[in-house]
């Protein structure tokens, strides 16, 4: 439904269920974005919601650096992950709970190829770095530079889809030990959800609860992290 990908929820919910935050946590965090985010992107592209020309040169680059992120992920510890997760979660929310409103630009398809170019470097990045598609800041800077609130989701889903593919890839070689018995029922549920959510928002949904949602969820995950790791012994 706000073009997150999920994974902003999947990882905190399955480290706190008990799985290891490396080696399970995250490549199943990601496993179910690349799952939830290409399941919604279907119904967005066919409601015409995707901005290609931004969506494609976006994710390309995020594929690129996104390995890089990862290499780094390996040789830090656990919790400094989570913090840089934490921070970047509250980050987004607040950009997106600030009532800022840009101005609606039109863009060159030039234009469009170097925001997607360097936005998707930076982003690849980080993706890569804490295990996450990006979407929590994917759909702010969209958002900032123009485009609708529904089109930045839609536009992200694709986004979101290239990322945690070559994040999820990466971790799969690397650190991840997958344990399919429990990630087989989880990418089902996935699925189901995220037709839902997709058709909600693309139908149903005004833009305005989407921008609340989006920064509520954003902040109370960033919370619950931060409060876990530093504040509870």
């Amino acid at each position: 439904m706000l073009g997150m990908g999920g994974s902003q929820l999947y990882i905190p919910i399955l480290f706190w269920l008990g799985m290891d935050f490396k080696t399970q946590a995250i490549p199943l965090g990601l496993l179910l974005n690349i799952v939830n985010s290409s399941s919604a992107l279907v119904t967005y592209a066919r409601n015409k919601l995707v901005e290609w020309r931004i969506a494609i040169p976006f994710g390309l680059s995020m594929v690129i650096f996104a390995p890089l992120g990862t290499w780094i992920n390996i040789n830090l510890p656990a919790k400094s992950i989570i913090l840089i997760f934490s921070l970047f979660t509250a980050s987004a929310a607040t950009l997106i709970l600030s009532g800022f409103k840009p101005k609606k630009a039109e863009f060159t398809v030039k234009k469009k190829t170097i925001l997607g170019i360097s936005s998707g470097s930076v982003l690849g990045f980080f993706s890569g770095l804490i295990g996450r598609g990006g979407g929590s800041f994917i759909v702010p800077l969209l958002y900032i530079f123009g485009l609708g609130v529904k089109n930045a989701a839609a536009t992200s889903s694709f986004i979101i889809t290239c990322s945690a593919s070559s994040s999820f890839i990466s971790h799969i070689f690397t650190a991840a030990k997958p344990q399919w018995i429990v990630w087989l029922p989880c990418v089902i549920s996935v699925i189901l959800g995220s037709q839902l959510g997709s058709r909600l928002m693309a139908k149903k949904l005004r833009p305005k609860y989407v921008k609340i949602i989006f920064g509520v969820v954003l902040l109370g995950i960033s919370v619950a992290l931060i409060i876990q790791n530093y504040f509870i012994r």
